[in-house]
């Protein structure tokens, strides 16, 4: 009974990080939304970052785990310790961000891969985290890629619609949850 529980709750935890993570290709597809993109192009866009929210996290896990076995009970700290970095610097970037989100221009190939590079590059702060703590691999990058496609089409979508005032509260709102995880596993 206890294990079930305590595999919930690593459920919940992951699926949460999953909804932080993907707040960040929300706000910045709202920015690139709102620059009046196609409805054809928002398929490719989220794909993209789908694909980088697997990869960029799956990649820091394996990270996370060798430095794991060379660090010991050591690495629960640290990830925790890199959990709060990266939700203050996630905090800091929304809150000093001026004119709204930050808009990529996506010109072809290159410029979507180096957009979803850059949307899903905490993925893989976030990964190595993961991997020190050892969390199930298939379950939480399916979760983070579902999640950063998904929320990049809602972002993309409501950027056609709506103002810029969603976009920057968007990435504040993802850092203090990574901030919350980080301090849980610190204390």
């Amino acid at each position: 009974m206890a294990d079930a529980s305590a595999e919930w709750g690593h459920f919940a935890t992951v699926l949460i990080m999953a909804a932080a993570l993907g707040m960040d290709a929300f706000s910045l597809g709202i920015g690139l939304g709102m620059r009046g993109i196609r409805l054809l192009n928002i398929f490719s866009i989220s794909l993209a970052i789908a694909i980088f929210h697997v990869l960029m996290p799956l990649a820091g896990m394996f990270a996370g785990r060798w430095v794991s076995t060379l660090l010991g009970d050591v690495a629960i700290a640290a990830g925790g310790g890199l959990l709060v970095l990266l939700g203050c610097h996630m905090i800091y970037s929304a809150l000093r961000r001026e004119g709204g989100a930050v808009v990529f221009d996506i010109g072809g190939f290159w410029g979507l891969i180096v957009f979803a590079l850059t949307v899903s590059v905490d993925s893989f702060s976030v990964g190595i985290s993961l991997g020190m703590l050892a969390s199930g691999v298939a379950v939480t990058v399916i979760l983070f890629g579902l999640f950063g496609g998904g929320m990049s089409v809602l972002g993309l979508l409501l950027g056609r619609r709506f103002g810029r005032w969603i976009g920057e509260y968007g990435e504040a709102f993802g850092g203090a949850i990574l901030l919350a995880f980080g301090l849980k596993f610190l204390f």
